[in-house]
């Protein structure tokens, strides 16, 4: 057994190393350094240089000629395709012109290099995911039966999943059938179907401020009339609130009630029963974004609970918790609007991704999920404070100490603009979230949000460091 793990561990570690050459030759190619028709660095002496053994360097580079990257002629060495790669922004270098609007973090976050930090993103690193629990999960779904990985799912959904998410609704005081439930492909399809089913271009939509980034671009691709309302340590700021639906009267209300994106703040129950006396007075629909639940201690007041689906539509996903990969969300609201939407996404989608609900719904069914989110709830609040101290010792000042989930809203030192401080980050291949991509005022010049589970490499407070004396100078 000690010889086999011997050998699995010198084959683990030759496929490291003959990737690492590929990896770098690729760099190379997509910088330009290495152009096409160029000749690549002899096998000898690239192994030399890297320390590598010539076997390794061969294996790689006829992996690279296998993949088209590179050709190669007997007697004389391995040349850069003629057809090469396309210039690649990604690997050669971070686009620094593009504005910082919502779109801005998403492209940033999604592009970047593996190497690159991403203390702006929007989700764990994949070492904090359950990555055993996906791995059994696959290997069930993998044995199950023809239909569940070849056709197209049913337009509602894959029922046991849709009566999962009703109990695990109903341990959250939201009460609805699992034929009140239809699934999504994420979080964001379930907004933008019920954008396409609520809403005429031209209709006005209340969100917070700030708000989650892609509720603005979102709303914006319907050709929606945004407006926006304060939000406070307690929720949207009562006052201001009643006054914005009186002026515009908004057709929707977009937000998060239990952990805010992206200030990490708390609906309190007063604030809750107000904004649905409002919403009933104004005639106002909400969509109530929960993809965040499964981070919470203690569950918060649900504007579900309290309306019982009647002015509120409960939405949520599984891509912060479980996988990214794995596209899955819902839709709970009154039954009569479930069958307009099933022939919304029908048009929109056809039927449902089946095989990743089957993949959620084994992992959810799994006793380790809920083990790995006890685990993973004490970590992210460790993570809170070691960020929120280090932080605090740069000048920079959290809105508020989160009782829950990844972020912190975070105000930078007087006199300092958010994107500056990100576009100098990124530079240095760290990726920031400003604050005025999730404001519709323009008013969070010098705040930042903060992803605890991707703040805790060092570099990311000595670059922070560096950029904030320099700007203030």
């Amino acid at each position: 057994m000690a010889q086999k793990a011997v050998r699995m561990n010198e084959e683990i570690t030759g496929r490291t190393r003959v990737e690492m050459v590929m990896a770098t030759i690729r760099q190379r190619i997509a910088g330009r350094s290495l152009t096409p028709g160029a000749r690549l660095p002899s096998v000898r002496g690239l192994a030399a240089s890297m320390k590598l053994s010539t076997s390794t360097v061969v294996d790689a580079y006829e992996r690279l000629v296998a993949e088209g990257a590179i050709v190669s002629r007997p007697g004389s060495g391995f040349y850069v395709a003629n057809q090469a790669a396309p210039f690649a922004l990604t690997e050669a270098g971070p686009k620094l012109d593009r504005a910082v609007d919502p779109f801005w973090i998403s492209r940033q976050s999604l592009e970047a290099d593996e190497a690159d930090l991403k203390p702006g993103c929007g989700w764990l690193p994949p070492s904090w995911l359950p990555g055993e629990g996906m791995r059994r999960a696959l290997r069930t779904l993998a044995r199950a039966e023809g239909k569940a990985l070849a056709d197209y799912g049913s337009p509602l959904g894959l029922p046991p999943l849709r009566q999962l998410i009703s109990r695990r609704m109903g341990e959250r005081g939201i009460e609805a059938s699992p034929d009140q439930i239809l699934l999504a492909e994420s979080g964001t399809q379930a907004i933008d179907l019920l954008c396409r089913f609520l809403l005429e271009p031209g209709d006005t939509v209340l969100v917070d401020d700030p708000c989650y980034f892609n509720f603005h671009a979102l709303l914006r691709a319907h050709r929606a009339k945004i407006v926006g309302v304060p939000y406070t340590p307690s929720g949207p700021d009562l006052e201001l609130f009643a006054q914005t639906l009186a002026e515009h009267r908004p057709r929707l209300y977009i937000t998060n009630s239990a952990i805010h994106n992206p200030t990490g703040a708390t609906l309190s129950p007063v604030t809750a029963h107000r904004v649905l006396k409002f919403a009933e007075q104004f005639d106002l629909t909400i969509i109530e974004d929960d993809i965040f639940a499964d981070f919470e201690y203690v569950a918060a007041p649900r504007l579900a609970a309290f309306d019982g689906l009647e002015r509120v539509i409960h939405i949520g996903s599984f891509s912060k918790t479980l996988s990214a990969s794995a596209r899955c969300g819902f839709i709970a609201t009154r039954p009569e609007w479930i069958e307009g939407l099933t022939d919304l996404k029908i048009a929109t989608s056809f039927g449902g991704g089946r095989m990743a609900a089957e993949l959620v719904l084994n992992v959810l069914s799994d006793g380790g999920y809920r083990k790995h989110m006890e685990m993973l709830r004490q970590r992210l609040a460790r993570a809170i404070n070691e960020v929120s101290a280090r932080l605090k010792g740069l000048g920079i000042k959290p809105w508020l100490e989160p009782q829950a989930g990844m972020f912190l809203w975070c105000r930078l030192p007087d006199g300092i603009d958010a994107a500056d401080v990100a576009r100098a980050a990124l530079e240095k291949r760290i990726v920031l979230a400003p604050g005025n991509a999730f404001s519709l005022s323009q008013s969070a010049t010098n705040f930042m949000r903060f992803n605890v589970s991707q703040t805790l490499d060092e570099r990311v407070f000595a670059v922070l460091a560096d950029v904030l004396g320099k700007t203030a100078r």
